[in-house]
């Protein structure tokens, strides 16, 4: 059915540049508010844009807590997140003020099961030390005894979070020849378990004891901040490898760049980082680990699947109905 043209548009304000055709289509079907310089806001430049706004699309970059709510005026009803994660918003405090929030799930899930794998291989495989001889002009000829990495085909893959993307990594990994392994809130049911061929661990601590490799697929919540602490970290063996591409905070950095630079861990691979872009920066001088700066779902196709998202649940919500990947906070 056609929008109504007697019904005043809503006025979008996006906090970053999303894709140019994504803009575009927003800017067809709502008064849209761009940020062309693409630079993070302010706290203050946020509550001015939340108050001069009826719905506010975010990123990660964002962080929308309970005082800046307060801020929020009367206007704005909808808070539409340019991602599917949401911990950087206090949805409770949003739904108590009559805002409503949205993400965009299930988009970059396979883009990020990619990522972890190349993550594994980066590291397992040396392939940042042999690209910086190269760039280098260092490289003297091949050497049998030169860039010896590991085989990834037979290695125990431990999955910390069993969900779409942690799913989208355990076939992967079947391909590669790994064993995979899981823990997880909940056990999956017996026959996605023998789709996956993935063996469930009750137990953290010796799902963690037995890996070679640990990858870290689970949310950021109260309950999995630092998870993997300096305890668990010690639990794992010298040649494991740890890679993060879900959230920083489930791993204590701190601790993680102890044990890499005294080689109690073999190596490890993050796209994600426990304070933002604020690196730890002994993990910058270490030849066993490679950074990538929160590339995950760096795709054009992923990248603009998000941005249809969010154009589909503003444009429900202006229509008068609920958005369809509304979040609820007692999901969270």
């Amino acid at each position: 059915m056609p929008a109504d043209p007697t019904r005043p548009r809503l006025k979008v304000t996006l906090t970053r540049r999303l894709p140019g055709p994504v803009e575009a289509r927003m800017a067809e079907l709502f008064d849209l508010i761009p940020n062309p310089e693409d630079r993070k806001m302010t706290r203050d430049e946020l509550a001015a844009a939340m108050r001069h706004s009826d719905v506010l699309v975010p990123t990660v970059t964002d962080r929308i807590d309970a005082p800046l709510l307060a801020q929020a005026g009367e206007r704005l009803k909808l808070i539409a997140n340019y991602g599917a994660g949401v911990d950087h918003i206090d949805v409770q405090s949003a739904r108590q003020r009559g805002i409503l929030v949205s993400n965009t799930p299930g988009v970059v899930t396979e883009d990020t099961a990619d990522m972890t794998m190349a993550l594994i291989l980066a590291v397992t495989r040396r392939i940042p030390e042999g690209l910086a001889e190269m760039q280098a002009g260092r490289w003297q000829g091949w050497s049998p005894t030169a860039h010896l990495g590991g085989r990834v085909g037979g290695r125990r893959l431990g999955i910390l979070g069993m969900g779409r993307i942690g799913q989208a990594v355990a076939r992967r990994a079947n391909v590669f020849g790994m064993q995979v392994h899981y823990h997880n809130r909940r056990r999956l049911r017996p026959e996605t378990e023998a789709e996956l061929g993935a063996t469930w661990w009750e137990s953290l601590d010796q799902m963690l004891a037995r890996m070679d490799i640990i990858s870290v697929n689970a949310p950021h919540t109260p309950s999995t901040f630092h998870l993997l602490n300096a305890r668990r970290l010690k639990l794992l063996k010298p040649s494991a490898v740890v890679i993060n591409t879900s959230r920083g905070e489930v791993i204590d950095e701190n601790a993680l760049t102890r044990m890499l630079r005294a080689g109690e861990i073999a190596g490890a691979g993050l796209d994600v980082f426990e304070h933002g872009h604020e690196i730890n920066p002994r993990l910058r001088e270490l030849p066993n680990v490679v950074l990538l700066p929160h590339m995950g779902s760096a795709t054009v196709e992923g990248r603009n699947e998000m941005g249809e998202k969010v154009i589909i649940n503003i444009k429900t919500f202006a229509d008068g109905h609920r958005p369809p990947d509304l979040v609820v906070p007692a999901m969270l």
